[in-house]
């Protein structure tokens, strides 16, 4: 894994907000900055291409080898 370089910043986030993430970070045995790394990355990939993340779209792609028929009537 290549290494980068950090940088400190500071913001305001809503609490609601942020005790969430304190939650899934303390949930999935993560730190909050790699969450917050995460969900950043996504924002830009996804202002960068505007159109959705390569990753979701992947997902979607792949169950509709399951749920094909579902899709259809729900687009009915």
């Amino acid at each position: 894994m290549a290494t980068h370089t950090r940088e400190k910043f500071a913001t305001q986030v809503d609490m609601e907000i942020l005790n969430t993430i304190r939650n899934l970070a303390q949930n999935e045995g993560r730190q909050i900055q790699s969450l917050v790394e995460e969900a950043l990355s996504d924002l830009i990939e996804k202002r960068r291409l505007n159109q959705p993340r390569n990753r979701v779209m992947n997902i979607y792609q792949a169950s509709h080898k399951n749920f094909a028929t579902l899709y259809k009537k729900l687009a009915e």
